[in-house]
């Protein structure tokens, strides 16, 4: 039996494509469970839907590839998680709930250094930040 796979991605809906039935479709023609983490989809307008999407990684694979034939983005959530450096008052918050280490402190200055290509999309830090300065930029 293949071993569980799962990814936090954002799927973006165009005007042409936004009322595909891809959600029911993930999970009835790829064997995809789903979690809907934020979703903002309205007739005839632009929408955005991120998703926790668990299968086989082959299921996944194939999920993926039927969601952009279809003329949806996708992307991993991660690139989505952003860092307001206006906000951020460098308490350091944010570092203690970090599993990957995204979020650091640099010890030569002691500010906080967000390093996206570490960060899993998790969004824990999101709701860590006293200050909101960790935001998740679904637009």
């Amino acid at each position: 039996m293949e071993k569980p796979f799962s990814q936090k991605i954002v799927i973006r809906y165009t005007t042409e494509n936004v009322g595909q039935p891809v959600v029911c479709r993930l999970a009835r023609d790829f064997d995809l469970d789903f979690n809907i983490l934020h979703a903002r989809v309205l007739p005839r307008r632009e929408g955005v839907l991120a998703l926790d999407l668990s299968g086989t990684k082959e299921n996944f694979d194939r999920g993926i590839r039927y969601l952009k034939e279809a003329g949806l983005r996708v992307e991993p959530l991660s690139k989505s998680v952003t860092r307001n450096v206006e906000r951020c008052v460098h308490c350091g918050a944010c570092t203690a709930f970090c599993s990957t280490g995204a979020l650091a402190i640099d010890p030569s200055t002691m500010e906080i250094v967000f390093d996206s290509d570490l960060c899993n999309g998790c969004s824990i830090c999101v709701k860590a930040c006293p200050a909101r300065a960790m935001e998740i930029s679904l637009l």
